[in-house]
């Protein structure tokens, strides 16, 4: 039998190795990672039951109960990007005909309405306009409305650049029979959580922003009110691949196969999760917070301001406001084909009218800033 498609010399000769251009990432999302990070990914795979790797998947499953402050039993890391972390999440806590409620207040605020529709949900949906967040008392409302099993809120909405405050939030869940499921794909590692403390029962993240690694390893934790429910369920997951039941015989002391793990990915988290470590969760939550600080005030030297007020401003990721009379796509560009930098434009309602500048991670630098702050200087039409 002969080959039926093949390459012609032609081709063949443009086929070279693999080349990339070096950008700074200050986008969204994904981030540079640690060059730490970049050795860990590059070491030889063992197997996924070989027991080397078993040891590093309980050092992950100890590193993130770390870095979100929780003693969940089951902490573990999602084979996929943080959109599979985050319908993991609502697969397993969400059984049709339970009552959802959804703060929207931003792009990932309506994604969290569409994946719990997709699992029978009655969803119900509270609404604040893009870059603002809700209050203690407007969470107390709508708990009291709709009475819902599951109260779900975006910490660090990306798509508007604004942090949503969880103090008190728990105590409200516990007071209404509602589980807390919280989005800090945005936050986690740059931003301040205390899940026990605040009585989250289910978070989600990515590995690529404030964790500072590839994408493909996302974290996810339960607390033993949110597993009493999974274990209580009437109904099977719906989502065989999410189903923690299922994931927990492969992370916890059973260690039955489920899936080939992406084996060099979860090495760069592993990396990642120490250097965190190594620096202290406190002093890296500080440089986060200095770093961003640094970069407002550029900001407001070169005349630019900010969608989201400050005192609910992340750390981790910035909207500044495009000026008037300038095309927004023209300039992020320019930054990209002439300076490296990758910076992220607006999504939904903000699409045209901010830029979103991510400093996470390892890029959460002053030397970060400083190389944005005169490429910008060199391509605005300002002065």
């Amino acid at each position: 039998m002969t080959l039926t498609f093949s390459i012609n010399d032609s081709q063949r000769l443009h086929l070279q190795p693999l080349q990339m251009p070096t950008r700074l990432l200050l986008g969204p999302g994904p981030s540079n990672a640690h060059p730490a990070v970049l050795q860990a990914m590059n070491t030889p795979p063992v197997g996924h039951l070989d027991p080397t790797f078993l040891g590093l998947m309980d050092e992950i499953r100890s590193l993130l109960r770390y870095v979100w402050q929780t003693e969940n039993l089951t902490t573990i890391a999602v084979s996929g990007t943080g959109t599979a972390a985050m319908e993991a999440a609502i697969a397993n806590a969400v059984e049709p005909g339970d009552v959802v409620l959804i703060g929207v207040n931003g792009y990932f605020g309506h994604r969290l309405v569409d994946m719990a529709g997709r699992y029978g949900a009655e969803v119900q949906a509270i609404h604040k306009p893009w870059g603002q967040v809700f209050s203690l008392a407007e969470l107390r409302t709508a708990l009291e409305t709709h009475r819902p099993t599951v109260l779900a809120l975006v910490n660090a909405e990306t798509s508007t650049g604004a942090r949503q405050p969880l103090e008190g939030v728990g105590d409200l869940c516990r007071e209404f029979g509602s589980l807390l499921l919280v989005d800090t794909v945005t936050s986690l590692g740059g931003v301040p959580l205390f899940l026990d403390d605040w009585g989250v029962d289910l978070a989600y993240s990515c590995s690529q922003k404030g964790l500072g690694c590839s994408p493909g390893a996302s974290p996810l934790t339960l607390s033993a009110r949110a597993m009493e429910k999974v274990e209580q369920r009437k109904t099977r997951v719906a989502n065989w691949y999410l189903d923690i039941t299922l994931l927990e015989k492969y992370w916890g002391p059973d260690r039955v196969y489920h899936h080939t793990a992406p084996i060099n990915l979860y090495y760069g988290l592993r990396e990642a999760l120490r250097l965190i470590a190594e620096e202290g969760l406190a002093t890296c939550w500080q440089r986060h917070q200095q770093t961003a600080e640094y970069f407002w005030e550029q900001l407001a030297d070169l005349g630019l301001t900010l969608h989201v007020e400050k005192a609910f401003r992340l750390p981790t990721l910035t909207t500044v406001c495009i000026p008037e009379g300038v095309d927004g796509k023209a300039i992020a560009r320019q930054l990209l084909n002439e300076h490296n930098i990758e910076i992220g434009g607006g999504l939904g309602e903000l699409a045209g009218r901010v830029w979103r500048v991510g400093l996470m991670g390892y890029n959460s630098q002053r030397e970060s800033v400083d190389r944005l702050i005169h490429a910008l200087k060199e391509v605005l039409p300002i002065q």
